[in-house]
């Protein structure tokens, strides 16, 4: 018996040693593109704020408070004329938008493709065609841009369109007025976890240093390359849930 234990355990130290020596260290690109997701086109809920129906652009105004300009065309709009913020403004929300890549095959870097998601208009979510990048970094898409890396590559080829379906939760403050807890972001893309409640530390979108205790806008980024979106959405969150540990019956 203990002859029979030695040999098995020897064995189950073999498998693990080859399992450590083939198991990559980093997360890595998915061998196909990541699978179209299942909110791609999903419908407002009753509850959301509509900003982007794909009819105008109504809901949105420039950094200067004058009309947006980029340009609509077959339910989607097109970067172009600045960035664009939302007139409503939240503080917890689920945010629900889809956006495309241009193909830009002769661009590098974040020329390809380059936009960016910006919750209250002070915390980046970046947009670029990192589609292919083994393992994508602090400036790849799908980055809170320069503070997390997306924990791995969930994109898709340029020309289709992607989903983000973000979870926001506001930073919070004393009476006094001080902030006792960073905001957090948890972020999926095309229904891939790329962001896993990561809390951001200090605002990252400079044109918007205003009080982080009020409520802010969405901004879509013009970075000069003609990213498209469509589908724009968000939920207003309650702050947390109630006390009480069994609901009330009638």
């Amino acid at each position: 018996m203990k002859t029979r234990v030695l040999v098995l355990t020897t064995s189950l130290a073999a498998v693990l040693t080859a399992l450590a020596v083939t198991c990559p260290a980093q997360p890595a690109v998915p061998a196909v593109a990541a699978p179209p997701s299942i909110t791609l086109g999903a419908p407002a809920p009753a509850d959301a704020v509509v900003l982007f129906d794909g009819t105008d652009l109504s809901k949105w105004v420039r950094g200067d408070g004058s009309p947006a300009a980029w340009k609509v065309a077959e339910g989607a709009m097109t970067a172009g004329g600045g960035d664009i913020l939302s007139k409503d403004a939240f503080k917890d929300a689920y945010v629900h938008l889809e956006w495309m890549e241009p193909d830009m095959p002769e661009a590098q870097g974040q020329g390809r493709g380059n936009s960016g998601v910006t919750l209250q208009g002070r915390y980046e979510i970046q947009v670029l065609d990192s589609y292919g990048i083994d393992v994508p970094g602090k400036g790849d898409c799908g980055a809170v841009y320069g503070q997390y890396a997306a924990l791995v590559n969930a994109c898709r080829p340029p020309l289709e369109w992607q989903t983000y379906d973000i979870i926001f939760r506001a930073p919070r403050f004393d009476a006094e007025g001080k902030m006792t807890e960073n905001a957090r972001i948890t972020c999926l893309q095309n229904g891939i976890v790329i962001q896993n409640n990561v809390q951001v530390t200090g605002l990252n979108y400079p044109p918007m240093d205003a009080d982080p205790s009020t409520p802010g806008p969405l901004v879509l980024q013009d970075h000069g390359n003609p990213v498209q979106y469509r589908n724009i959405w968000f939920v207003p969150l309650p702050e947390k849930g109630s006390e009480e540990y069994q609901g009330r019956r009638p």
